[in-house]
C-alpha cells in the first residue's frame, strides 16, 4: 500500500487540489448573510441577470427598512430601490447628509406605493427603479422642490415636466442645499457654492460680463452636465500621470473630488511648463462643457485660454 501511495503520489495531490479548488468556489459563490439567505453575488448580478430579484408588481406597496442615501433605499426582503427621475449627492458631497435625513423623515418605516416604466425595472446593481409615493405625494417632486435633489433622466417618464418645473424653481429662487448660496463641502469646511458670490478674488477674464456664462461653484458641476458654463474653485490636489495627462481635482483630494479639469498630453504645449504644479492649490475659472466621466463631472482643457487663476484683492 506504501508503495502505491509512494508511486502516485502526484496524483493524490492534484485530485486533493482540485478537491480543495471546488469547495473554495462552492463556498465563496454561496456564502450566508445574517438572515440565512444567499448573499448576491455582485459580479454575476453587473451582468443584468439579477436572477435572484422577484418580479415587484407596477403599484406594490412595500415597507421601508433603511435608508441608504437621498435617492435609494431598502424595502421589506432586503431589496434595493433606485428612485426614478432624481439624482442626490452621494456621500462626502455637500448635500448628502441632507438630502438623507429628508428620505427618512418621509418614507422610513412606513409603505410607500413604487411605480414603474415600461422600460426600466432594475438597473445593473439589480435594484428597483421605481417612481415612489406617500399617500399619492411624489416624494422625488418634494425632494427636488425643496432643493435636495436634482432632476435627472435618461429617458422619458411620466412625471418629468412637473419635475424639470420644480428644479427651475429652486434654483431660480435659491431653495434647499442644492440651491442656496451658502452650504458645507466635502471636507465639512464652509463655502460658498455659488461662486459669483465670492468676493475675495477678482477676475479679467473668465466673467459672465465678459464671456455671458453662468459662473458655478465646481461642487455644483454635476447639476448642470453638458452645458457650457463658468466653473469656480480651489484645486485640492493635482496629478500628472504616466500617459502624461494632468488632472486637477477640486472640492477635494483624489477620489474624493467632485470636480476634475483634464489636460491631456496631446494640448500640453500650449500650456505653461509643469500645469500640475503651477495651478497647484490656486483658486481658478475653468470654461468648458461639461462631461461626465466615472461619474464625476469634468471639462477638458485644450488651450490656456479656458483657465483662469484668480488674483487675491
Amino acid at each position: 500500500m506504501k508503495k502505491f501511495l509512494r508511486q502516485n503520489k502526484t496524483f493524490f495531490a492534484i485530485i486533493i487540489g482540485a478537491l480543495i479548488i471546488g469547495a473554495a468556489i462552492y463556498f465563496s459563490s454561496g456564502q450566508v448573510n445574517y438572515n440565512g439567505e444567499k448573499a448576491n453575488n455582485f459580479l454575476e448580478n453587473r451582468g443584468g441577470e439579477c436572477a435572484e430579484i422577484p418580479n415587484l408588481p407596477d403599484g406594490a406597496e412595500k415597507l421601508v427598512t433603511k435608508v441608504i442615501d437621498g435617492d435609494t433605499f431598502v424595502i421589506e426582503g432586503g431589496y434595493s430601490v433606485r428612485i426614478l427621475s432624481i439624482d442626490t449627492d452621494e456621500r462626502g458631497y455637500p448635500c448628502y447628509q441632507e438630502a438623507k435625513d429628508k428620505l427618512e423623515e418621509l418614507i422610513l418605516n412606513k409603505k410607500v406605493k413604487l411605480e414603474k416604466e415600461e422600460e426600466e425595472d432594475v438597473d445593473q446593481y439589480c435594484r428597483y427603479l421605481r417612481h415612489i409615493f406617500l399617500n399619492s405625494e411624489n416624494i422625488s417632486l418634494k425632494l427636488v422642490e425643496e432643493g435636495l435633489a436634482v432632476a435627472r433622466f435618461y429617458s422619458e417618464t411620466k412625471y418629468q415636466e412637473e419635475i424639470s418645473e420644480a428644479e427651475k424653481n429652486a434654483r431660480e429662487n435659491k431653495i434647499g442645499c442644492k440651491w442656496s448660496s451658502y452650504v458645507k463641502t466635502s471636507d465639512d469646511e464652509s463655502a460658498y457654492s455659488n461662486a459669483t458670490e465670492d468676493k475675495n478674488f477678482q477676475w479679467e477674464k473668465l466673467t459672465s460680463e465678459l464671456i455671458g456664462m453662468e459662473i458655478v461653484g465646481a461642487c455644483e458641476a454635476d447639476n448642470y452636465l453638458y452645458e457650457e458654463i463658468i466653473i469656480q474653485g480651489k484645486i485640492a490636489s493635482a496629478y500628472c500621470s504616466k500617459t502624461n495627462t494632468v488632472f486637477l481635482n477640486f472640492g477635494s483630494v483624489y477620489p474624493k473630488q467632485c470636480f476634475v479639469a483634464v489636460i491631456f498630453n496631446s494640448y500640453h504645449d500650449k500650456f505653461v511648463k509643469d500645469p500640475e504644479k503651477y495651478y497647484a492649490d490656486k483658486t481658478v475659472r475653468i470654461k468648458g462643457k461639461i462631461s461626465e466621466y466615472k461619474g464625476k463631472p469634468q471639462i477638458i482643457l485644450k488651450n490656456p485660454e479656458q483657465i483662469e487663476i484668480g488674483k487675491a484683492k
